[in-house]
């Protein structure tokens, strides 16, 4: 008998298993998530060249993927990071805020993250930059799922603004000349961790250390990115970048670079990153099996002189308004996300939970309520329209307004970040499409839309109601009561 005929049946097997397989491999998973970008400071959302900066790296990836329009994220930092890490609305996990210094913060143990899930599948998982869901140990990301971790617990706030550093022109403030007083406010750091391990603290957070915090987070992002390509092990790398939170200062090999200003030249350095992590990748050799997302957790800074730049909308973050809720969005899968596509459906940042996970071949957490929606058959053309027709928007925990399709209900006043929020007697309607700006109340000639907005209000109360939220600050160990759902 041949021999080649006696083998051929079991080589087309091992060949069809093969193929089988390769077909199957989950992709890589890189999240850039920028700290406060607002919605109108890249080139490819109008903005690149106007803001003194072109971003043409970013605009790039933007051409190679989906960018959408409608991307919604919540109206504070620790929301928005709750919001992405759980799939789950701040409000049920008790990260409805950005913590103040010193209180009990943070995500339960019971919370479980993108990471947690994702190390089900086998992936790697690491993270650099601003984790801001919790200030203790106990609660840090490497305690959540995450292989390791360099970067802060809390925020750039926390800077030491009271110390003087002549590289970025900031002097100290008045009545503080001796610099930062570590025996009334203690200072922050910067953190290195591995998994269950203690943490370590590799420096203070100063205004210098901000200034070139970016850098090391592209390094070691993209050394964790070769070593897994390498090893044929699928990864998580979450790349949450510092800039451009205030203070909105470049790493020195940026400054003067645009001779625009700070702003322009850290909008530069933006880009250049970007570029180094995408480059990583594709020297990597895993750019076709690499899912790479690239989005801001908020609407642009309020404060001057570090003013976002929030396209057509209106009002500022930490408020329901769309200048605070939309966001640029940024998705790039090669063979499976068409390129170039724009789209104006309605996205909101926890359904990148649930579409990540059943990307990974992973299972959402059936115990308890996931409010991300699996977008994948929207973002890979295989249908036209999102799966989400809107959701409520709390600020802090605050119900302020509803989006639903093109309108948009505003419960509460509130434009600005430091505007008292003022609740509404009647609420107030905007037609998104031809009101940017919601300067113009059409209740009344448009009560036929209240009812559907007001029932979409209604069933996330009931599910708040049989579902109780987790109160701010709760501590470990936590489990829900039960008993809340009979």
């Amino acid at each position: 008998m041949n021999v080649y005929l006696s083998t051929l049946p079991i080589l087309m097997l091992l060949t069809t298993s093969f193929m089988v397989q390769a077909q199957q491999a989950p992709p890589n998973v890189v999240v850039l998530l920028y700290d406060n970008l607002a919605y109108g400071e890249l080139g490819s959302y109008g903005g690149g060249a106007l803001r003194g900066a072109e971003t043409p790296r970013i605009d790039r990836l933007a051409d190679q993927g989906l960018r959408l329009t409608n991307f919604n994220v919540e109206a504070q930092c620790t929301p928005s990071r709750s919001a992405l890490m759980t799939g789950r609305f701040s409000i049920r996990s008790g990260t409805y805020k950005v913590p103040t210094a010193g209180a009990p913060d943070g995500l339960t143990l019971w919370e479980e993250t993108l990471a947690e899930v994702l190390s089900t599948r086998g992936y790697a998982t690491g993270m650099w930059g601003k984790w801001h869901l919790g200030s203790e140990a106990s609660r840090f990301p490497t305690q959540q799922g995450f292989d390791e971790w360099y970067g802060v617990a809390r925020t750039y706030d926390e800077v030491m603004w009271s110390a003087s550093d002549e590289a970025s022109g900031l002097t100290p403030a008045m009545g503080s000349r001796a610099g930062w007083d570590e025996g009334l406010t203690p200072v922050q750091y910067i953190y290195s961790s591995t998994r269950d391990n203690p943490p370590v603290k590799v420096k203070k957070l100063d205004l210098a250390s901000k200034r070139t915090l970016d850098g090391e987070l592209t390094d070691k992002a993209t050394r964790f990115i070769k070593r897994n390509a390498e090893a044929g092990k699928p990864f998580f790398a979450y790349v949450a970048f510092s800039l451009p939170h205030m203070p909105t200062q470049p790493n020195p090999a940026f400054a003067g670079k645009t001779g625009n200003g700070s702003w322009a030249d850290s909008l530069a350095e933006i880009d250049a990153r970007a570029g180094q992590v995408l480059d990583a990748i594709k020297d990597a050799g895993v750019e076709n099996n690499t899912l790479v997302i690239l989005a801001s957790d908020n609407g642009g800074e309020a404060t001057y002189p570090w003013q976002g730049a929030n396209g057509p909308w209106r009002g500022t973050y930490f408020t329901a308004m769309e200048a605070s809720l939309r966001a640029p969005f940024i998705l790039r899968w090669p063979g499976n996300v068409p390129a170039g596509k724009v789209s104006n459906e309605i996205i909101h940042i926890t359904d990148l939970f649930t579409t990540l996970v059943h990307a990974a071949g992973a299972q959402v957490p059936n115990d308890r309520v996931i409010d991300g929606v699996d977008q994948m058959d929207f973002f890979t053309g295989k249908q036209a329209g999102s799966n989400r027709e809107g959701f409520v928007a709390y600020v802090a925990d605050r119900l302020s307004a509803v989006k639903w399709r093109n309108w948009k209900l505003h419960l509460i006043e509130q434009e600005q970040m430091f505007d008292p929020p003022i609740p509404l007697g009647l609420p107030r309607l905007h037609n998104l499409l031809t009101d940017l700006r919601e300067e113009h109340n059409i209740a009344i000639e448009n009560t036929w839309a209240l009812p559907p907005m007001m029932a979409l209000v209604g069933r996330f109360k009931a599910s708040l109601q049989q579902h109780p939220p987790i109160a701010s600050g709760t501590p470990d160990p936590y489990l829900p009561d039960r008993s809340a759902n009979q």
